[in-house]
């Protein structure tokens, strides 16, 4: 039977088995494995930083960071096996770390959570996220105001509660929605400094008992904008997860506004404008509509 409780990070003191449906029920690796990346980039930086506690030498830091590269390129490839007993990415990493280059891998959770450690992964992952997500906005923006601006001489109706009100140009409807769009830019902007708060070195909930800890160097090394001042917070805070929530529902509020307008304005009784043969289908449903750039956009509206 599979020892569930001894080759776990928290089991030192534990002599009983941990029983298999709460194993099952308490993993996390099948869905955290995402973050193996920021696992691997905040071990190989807090290795490093062992050195300066006089925790690990120059040798050992090298070799556990050369190990935990080799991890990584498991990951990279597809060739990562994990074993029944990791319930999360840090134990998967760890436990193969160990595999790899032996007793010295032992040395990387001294003086480490995984409170503060499950915390910086998750924030370095949500950092990632919105760079990514900041690009993309920012090219959608791009792309809506070069096709307002090639497309100034459209005219279109306007309408209030499907009345119609006044005239208006396709570009003006087009750039009302790149307006939202750059709002979730600015908002996704200002966000990102308070994901971006490092909570390595936080330890459990009351520090790092090892001193020579450079919190400000991990900071660095890892892209952080500051430290977090202050330890029981670092660990427990999750504000962050919150408000990127809040973010991605609004600017989901905001897609599916421009998706609402494509699917009336390119229907029969309106006929405004056309989707591009290569995104439609018989039942377009409003989550298809949604995916649809400005770009693949046909006018229908002859231009002067």
């Amino acid at each position: 039977m599979t020892d569930f409780t001894k080759k776990k990070l928290w089991g030192g003191r534990f002599t009983g088995e941990t029983d298999p449906v709460m194993h099952a029920f308490n993993e996390s690796l099948s869905y955290d494995k995402r973050m193996w990346a920021q696992d691997i980039r905040g071990s190989q930086a807090y290795a490093k930083a062992l050195v300066g506690c006089g925790i690990a030498s120059q040798a050992e830091a090298a070799q556990i960071v050369e190990g935990l590269e080799r991890v990584g390129e498991e990951w990279r490839n597809g060739s990562f096996q994990a074993a029944p007993e990791d319930e999360d990415i840090h134990t998967a990493n760890e436990r193969r770390l160990k595999e790899l280059i032996g007793a010295v891998a032992g040395k990387l959770h001294t003086g480490r959570s995984r409170n503060d450690q499950v915390a910086t992964d998750m924030r370095m992952w949500m950092m990632d996220e919105v760079d990514a997500l900041g690009a993309l906005c920012s090219e959608l923006v791009r792309v809506m105001a070069a096709r307002a601006r090639e497309e100034i001489d459209a005219l279109m109706p306007g309408y209030t509660h499907l009345q119609r009100a006044q005239p208006i140009r396709w570009a003006h409807l087009l750039l009302s929605h790149a307006t939202y769009f750059s709002k979730d830019l600015e908002r996704l902007r200002a966000m990102r400094p308070r994901v971006a708060t490092l909570p390595l070195g936080a330890g459990p909930l009351a520090g790092n008992p090892f001193a020579g800890l450079d919190r400000e160097a991990l900071a660095k090394e890892l892209g952080f904008d500051s430290v977090s001042p202050n330890s029981m917070h670092s660990v427990a805070d999750r504000d962050f997860v919150v408000e990127m929530l809040m973010w991605t529902s609004l600017f989901s509020v905001h897609v599916s506004k421009i998706a609402e307008d494509l699917i009336v304005y390119s229907s029969a009784e309106f006929g405004f404008v056309q989707l591009s043969d290569a995104y439609r289908c018989v039942n377009l449903y409003l989550t298809d509509t949604a995916r649809v750039p400005p770009s693949c956009l046909r006018k229908r509206i002859p231009t002067a």
